[in-house]
């Protein structure tokens, strides 16, 4: 939880415009819903963002694909993960980008305390910074004012830095920000994160037997 302390406030901060669009285009209780059943920050931002725009077929597509990383996110982490069925099932819903790092020890390695932790604070944040956008929304005015739509960002590039641990790491995620950069000007919301996430192949090592 301490861990996650720092990061949940970038969360939280985010979670503000989130609620803030999110009360014009499906209401305060479905917005609160959405965040406690979705807990997934950046698909609920660009699902609000399309419907208003893109229609619900837009916006529906877009939360799957950019949801789409949680399936090797979750391959990756179910060992660690508690038993019996229904422990894993609700431990899985903490699973996000943030928690998933720092439970993160290296080498296919995760610390299911550390991610329930982390998971847990997390969650709360972003529950709280849908809330308060959701009700005090109207005070803020236009959230790109204020600058919170950068939190996000800079939050995932906290989140990098702590990944890259060698040379190889380092052509990973450059390659990745390139290919990102090259596509959002030009495909729909998800397809450059699921397209960036490829150069991850560049991490494989052959796992030595003992």
């Amino acid at each position: 939880m301490r861990a996650a302390a720092p990061l949940a406030v970038a969360v939280g901060l985010f979670g503000v415009p989130y609620g803030v669009l999110a009360r014009d285009e499906l209401g305060i209780v479905p917005a609160l819903v959405f965040s406690a059943t979705t807990f997934a920050g950046s698909a609920q931002m660009a699902v609000v963002s399309l419907l208003g725009s893109g229609g619900v077929t837009a916006a529906i597509v877009a939360g799957l694909l950019l949801n789409a990383r949680y399936l090797p996110i979750g391959i990756s982490v179910a060992p660690s993960l508690p038993r019996p069925l229904w422990r894993r099932v609700l431990t899985a819903q903490l699973v996000v980008d943030e928690s998933w790092a720092i439970a993160n020890r290296g080498g296919g390695r995760f610390d299911g305390r550390m991610l329930l932790g982390a998971g847990l604070v997390l969650y709360a944040a972003w529950m709280l910074g849908s809330a308060a956008g959701l009700v005090g929304g109207s005070l803020l005015g236009d959230p790109k004012r204020l600058g919170l739509d950068a939190a996000f960002p800079a939050l995932f590039l906290a989140l990098l830095a702590g990944q890259i641990r060698d040379r190889l790491s380092l052509v990973a995620a450059l390659l990745g920000g390139a290919i990102a950069l090259a596509l959002v000007p030009f495909v729909p919301a998800g397809v450059p994160i699921i397209a960036a996430s490829v150069v991850c192949l560049l991490g494989l090592r052959p796992v030595s037997r003992a």
